[in-house]
């Protein structure tokens, strides 16, 4: 009797996607899609014809240049949606009333009115929203997660950020919501404090109201700073954030082939004896240690997590009120921008 080889049953519903913006992040999610076999990419949307050769003619893909399309198809389950920051809020907003879960590129909206109004939407239609904060899916950040949720490095006190570099030079928004947006969410992500305030500080050297350099300053609860450096006209690329703890130091470099080194170093106060009121410094200069970590791709992380959160209709990490606080903490940055740095307060409405 020949041997006979038996098909083992699917045991997973297969989500069908809409991709809407085929620009610079599309290409790695149709990748990320196709090579994921719970789920199918059905449509692809791109306002230049040009851009959906690839997907159409390579994958057969059904294209569109009116994401209206890609939303009336009933086949479609879930859309993604990485289109300019400026179009995300009526985009993400048709497509929750279309029934569709969404995962939107950051920032959700350059409005938090706006940001906050798509979250309270998702909830009320019971819709999927994720934001793309592709770093909380980053294994050398969450290990920084660990480092403080653990008490390693002890008790935070200060953190700061450098994300800089030569180019790409965007038109519709500054490097603070382009680039800092990044480092704002990793802060928002690290620290149990709630930020109180922030001001920055930027300049426009190559378009007209529109800031190719910012420095911020996040003022969290128990006297915890963080401070971010963000840029498109650097002669360096840097991916690097420093957490200063009580105990130790942690530092994330994103560009290194160590990315996570914890410094076992630090600062004590101690008495200098009875017939002396005051005290004096003593420095800690330990051991350096690199950790080895899991290697994972971020944004195949979040995607994974997203369908997850579709099939189980599970909460996401990165849900759309935690896209709304990465919002109301970059207008407060725009406005102290705008007014020469002043400290704006910031203030959360859920």
């Amino acid at each position: 009797m020949p041997f006979v080889f038996k098909l083992k049953k699917r045991d997973f519903l297969m989500i069908n996607f809409g991709l809407i913006g085929y620009g610079y992040w599309g290409p790695n999610y149709l990748r990320t899609i196709r090579d994921n076999e719970e789920c199918s990419l059905e449509y692809c949307c791109d306002l230049r014809p040009e851009m959906l050769k690839v997907p159409e003619q390579k994958y057969n893909i059904k294209t569109t240049t009116d994401y209206k399309q890609v939303l009336k198809d009933p086949k479609i389950n879930a859309v993604i949606i990485s289109t300019t920051a400026t179009t995300h809020y009526p985009i993400v907003k048709d497509a929750l009333l279309a029934g569709k879960d969404v995962l939107v590129e950051k920032p959700i909206t350059v409005s938090s009115k706006e940001a906050l109004e798509l979250a309270r939407l998702a909830e009320k239609e019971k819709r999927i929203l994720m934001v793309g904060h592709i770093f909380k899916f980053n294994s050398g950040v969450n290990k920084v997660k660990e480092l403080i949720e653990s008490k390693e490095i002890g008790n935070v006190l200060y953190g700061h950020a450098s994300r800089t570099g030569l180019g790409p030079v965007r038109q519709d928004v500054n490097a603070l919501w382009d680039l800092a947006s990044h480092d704002i969410s990793i802060f928002l992500h690290l620290m149990k404090e709630k930020p109180l305030s922030v001001s920055a500080e930027g300049a426009c050297f190559l378009q007209k109201g529109i800031e190719d350099v910012v420095f911020l300053t996040i003022r969290f609860e128990d006297n915890v700073i963080a401070n971010c450096h963000a840029s498109w006209i650097d002669p360096y690329k840097y991916r690097k954030l420093t957490v200063v703890g009580d105990k130790k130091m942690v530092v994330f470099d994103d560009t290194s082939t160590e990315p996570i080194r914890i410094f076992d170093k630090g600062v004590t106060y101690c008495e200098r004896g009875a017939d002396f009121a005051e005290f004096k410094t003593q420095l800690r200069d330990g051991d350096i240690l690199s950790p080895k970590l899991k290697q994972s791709e971020p944004l195949k992380e979040e995607f994974n997590h997203f369908l997850k959160c579709v099939k189980d209709r599970s909460k996401p990490i990165s849900n759309g009120i935690d896209g709304y606080r990465v919002v109301k903490v970059l207008e407060a940055a725009q406005k102290s921008l705008k007014n020469n740095g002043e400290s704006v307060k910031i203030e959360f409405e859920e």
